[in-house]
């Protein structure tokens, strides 16, 4: 409750300041009602501009606001010029740097009657743009101005304010509503596995006692491409003694060798047959193949096991000392960096399957969201049959894991499946709840937003579809919809108390 207040406080005292340090005049010298209010985009930005209406022959004060769209912070550095043009007749008056950050002021003096464009020529130190706001009407009497200007004003009994200083200090953006493809969700929960080549189960390759080379061996154990992991020791052991094998296969070796060589020899002769010396060679090489692997993994009486891959240790299966059969497995080296996500579908979606395009994935007990394609992730497989144990399908996904999965864990995956279909989606972001329903809130001026009820349909984990309540072209909080709520619920800002410059 304390934190709630301090926000409270903290978003009534950024308004004040707001009002307070806006240059130009008094309220009572610019009143809400007697002003125009004009919005226009570029691809690069935002302008919100406060002007006195246009009179011919009358100075217009144009007081604007100018935001990247990227991010929606002020644009600190540039000029700005500013043409207002009725036919082929125009004034124009440029500004070399802002008056603060982000606020442009401009006083132009109309000189044609009639409906015309505004037109904003922004360049900064990296980029060009220009912001064009068309039927712009020039009076040739003040009184008209005046009146038009008031029946432009937009008011809303759910309406609140958010200027643009506030804005400016909070991760805050809005975002143009428009239909896109946006098709089923099939919403599971899954779990991330290894994949098969980035974990290798490593094995006794003899029976014996198992020692490994070090205390430190342990589950997270850290470990490089060929370092010494255990020993197999079998010296002690009545059966399966390894030094008693060693001897056995050196002799075998031995003898083999030196009967090859001697017929070898005869066959020169012809004093053995070529078969004879054929069998003697075969025996040799095969005794040959035996000493020399045997020799490679077997020294000082013990057989030592390395570790097939850089990774870590990712379980050991037997303790120190303990007695292992050739081909046991003794631990797991792993690298996780390739993984597999493995979710499990009613058999319902089976038909859709074959359809799936994409998925978006949301870390469990946090806000961490990634899409597919940020964890250069692909569709591997999904399953043809089920089993009487298990009616589920599986559906399995590869990813690169870049931000530290953990194997074993579980995640919420939103499944995409491929669709003709267009919706009105808005960033999950931008919705906020009350008491059970759902709001998001609406631009009426970059600076004033409706708060308006709307009706969700299907989430992606990032984007929801919106089925009632918006409409195409319309713009929408998509960042900082909370902070807006919580200025509405500070009563800090009347909708009718006028907007002080």
């Amino acid at each position: 409750m304390q934190i709630h207040n301090l926000v409270l406080a903290l978003l009534t005292a950024i308004a004040v300041m707001s009002c307070s340090q806006k240059p130009g005049g008094t309220s009572e010298e610019h009143g809400h009602d007697e002003n125009l209010f004009l919005t226009g985009y570029s691809n690069d930005f935002e302008v919100f501009a406060e002007a006195t209406p246009f009179v011919v022959g009358q100075q217009s004060d144009i007081l604007a606001h100018f935001s990247y769209l990227e991010n929606f912070k002020p644009l600190k550095e540039g000029s700005i010029t500013v043409s207002l043009i009725v036919g082929t007749d125009g004034v124009r008056q440029t500004i070399e740097k802002p008056l603060r950050d982000g606020i442009f002021q401009f006083s132009i003096k109309p000189a044609t009657i009639g409906t015309g464009k505004l037109i904003f020529d922004i360049t900064t130190p990296d980029k060009t743009s220009q912001i064009i706001l068309s039927d712009i009407k020039i009076y040739d009497d003040e009184h008209d101005a005046q009146h038009a200007a008031i029946d432009a004003v937009v008011e809303s009994s759910n309406g609140v304010f958010f200027y643009k200083e506030q804005s400016w200090k909070v991760d805050f953006a809005t975002e143009e509503i428009k239909y896109e493809p946006f098709g089923q969700i099939i919403r599971t929960t899954a779990q991330i596995q290894p994949s098969q080549i980035d974990e290798k189960v490593v094995v006794a390759k003899a029976s014996g006692i198992v020692l490994f080379s070090n205390d430190d061996i342990v589950d997270g154990k850290a470990v490089n491409t060929g370092q010494s992991m255990f020993s197999i020791e079998s010296s002690g052991l009545a059966d399966n003694n390894m030094d008693v094998r060693y001897s056995e296969v050196v002799s075998e070796y031995n003898k083999t060798k030196a009967d090859y060589e001697r017929k070898k020899e005869l066959a020169k002769d012809r004093i053995v047959s070529e078969r004879d010396l054929l069998e003697t060679e075969t025996a040799y090489k095969n005794a040959e193949v035996v000493y020399h692997n045997l020799r490679k993994n077997f020294s000082s009486g013990k057989q030592v096991i390395s570790s097939p891959m850089n990774g870590f240790v990712k379980q050991v299966l037997v303790r120190n000392g303990e007695y292992a059969e050739a081909g046991q497995p003794v631990l797991i080296v792993s690298q996780n960096n390739d993984l597999l996500i493995k979710a499990e579908l009613q058999p319902k979606y089976f038909d859709v399957l074959s359809s799936i395009v994409s998925a978006n994935l949301k870390v469990m007990n946090s806000n961490l969201s990634y899409t597919l394609d940020e964890l250069n992730g692909k569709v591997v497989s999904f399953g043809k049959s089920t089993y009487l144990n298990n009616p589920l399908i599986p559906v399995v996904f590869q990813v690169r894991n870049n931000i530290g999965l953990l194997p074993g864990s579980f995640v919420e995956m939103y499944i995409k499946l491929q669709t003709n279909n267009n919706a009105l989606v808005v960033p999950n972001g931008a919705i906020v709840e009350e008491m059970g329903t759902y709001f998001v809130f609406v631009q009426l001026t970059p600076e004033y937003f409706e708060k308006r009820p709307v009706k969700k349909g299907t989430t992606d984990g990032f984007r929801t579809e919106i089925i009632e309540g918006i409409y195409p072209n319309e713009r929408v909080v998509s960042k900082g919809a909370i902070l807006v709520k919580l200025a509405q619920a500070s009563g800090a800002l009347d909708a009718h108390s006028g907007h002080v410059h």
